[in-house]
């Protein structure tokens, strides 16, 4: 059934989170005032129906197509996915946003200082993922693989796999803060009224960046790597196992 004028901003949140990201992009209110309908709200705030109706329904089009369950996937598979996924968008994406931000930050650098930190900013991220994607590639992933195919655990260089997780989880945090840092300098990825076109695909990109950023994140620290030491675990011994 499709969204509509009568629905209740509020429940369609409740049903999609997605749904979050349209509200907020129209500066939609859907929690303290989540009960209003959108006849409402678009009433009250000058916004086209037709618009908001548009993109909350292109929302409900992705929920009728079944969640990616990430959780039942096998470690390999998930390695497999997050390399061939995330690291593969992070190597493609960053040469094109460097280009982008050397172009404007030359062209309106003077007006706008903040494009000077952020190619700063970005370039420092590029080159710490660059680092840590590798260093997944050559030696925590291929580690994981060999858990999962020998049904042991093979021997490391770095003990227990506890190790480079760690490291991992520590570098996510340090270009989680950077990215932080750079919505801020970016007002949130908004760009001025003077901006150009060049100006303007930039600040998508770098917000689209971040966005699959974050998800790339989330797989690995919530799902991979607790995962992958319950395995070793379970080969020592302990009673845990992997749901």
């Amino acid at each position: 059934m499709k969204i509509t004028e009568k629905n209740i901003i509020g429940e369609l949140v409740a049903e999609d989170y997605r749904a979050a990201e349209v509200f907020s992009k129209y500066g939609i209110d859907f929690c303290c005032k989540g009960n209003q309908t959108i006849a409402d709200v678009c009433t009250k705030k000058n916004i086209s129906p037709d618009n908001l109706l548009n993109d909350l329904n292109e929302i409900k089009l992705q929920l009728e197509n079944p969640v990616i369950d990430y959780k039942s996937w096998p470690l390999d598979l998930l390695a497999d996915y997050i390399e061939k996924k995330h690291h593969r968008y992070v190597a493609e994406k960053t040469p094109v946003i460097q280009q982008y931000l050397a172009k404007i930050s030359t062209v309106h650098g003077k007006g706008n200082p903040e494009l000077l930190m952020i190619f700063e900013e970005f370039n420092a991220c590029a080159s710490a993922l660059a680092a840590h994607m590798k260093k997944e590639e050559l030696v925590l992933f291929p580690f994981v693989r060999k858990m999962v195919i020998s049904n042991e655990v093979p021997a490391a260089h770095f003990g227990s796999v506890e190790n480079p997780i760690d490291m991992m989880k520590h570098e996510h945090d340090v270009e989680g803060e950077r990215f932080r840092r750079i919505a801020a300098l970016s007002n949130n990825y908004t760009p001025p009224d003077h901006a150009c076109n060049t100006f303007r695909v930039t600040y998508a990109l770098l917000r689209e960046f971040e966005q699959d950023l974050h998800l790339h994140i989330h797989l690995e620290n919530n799902i991979l790597f607790p995962k992958a030491l319950l395995l070793e675990s379970s080969f020592s011994g302990s009673s845990c196992s992997i749901k």
